[in-house]
């Protein structure tokens, strides 16, 4: 296999190793999300879930936006 080659197929394997590691994590925390939606151990308002969607998916698009094209900033942090 020659140098380039080889050098895109390690490439390829790092993209993969770190997005099934990032994607199962981001899974695992939108799980942990959805637990905060207990009534009987959380007080909320459906303001703060609007909150918390909106600010998901702005994270989301900015994500999947960076794919595509060159996007601008990181998107910030989140705060209720």
């Amino acid at each position: 296999m020659p140098v380039c080659e080889a050098h895109v197929r390690n490439k390829r394997d790092k993209f993969i190793e770190l997005a099934e590691a990032r994607v199962n994590k981001t899974l695992k925390d939108m799980q942990l999300i959805g637990n905060l939606s207990n009534r009987s151990a959380y007080e909320f308002s459906e303001a703060d879930v609007r909150k918390i969607f909106s600010a998901l998916q702005r994270g989301l698009d900015t994500a999947k936006s960076r794919f595509t094209r060159e996007a601008a900033g990181t998107g910030g942090e989140f705060k209720l």
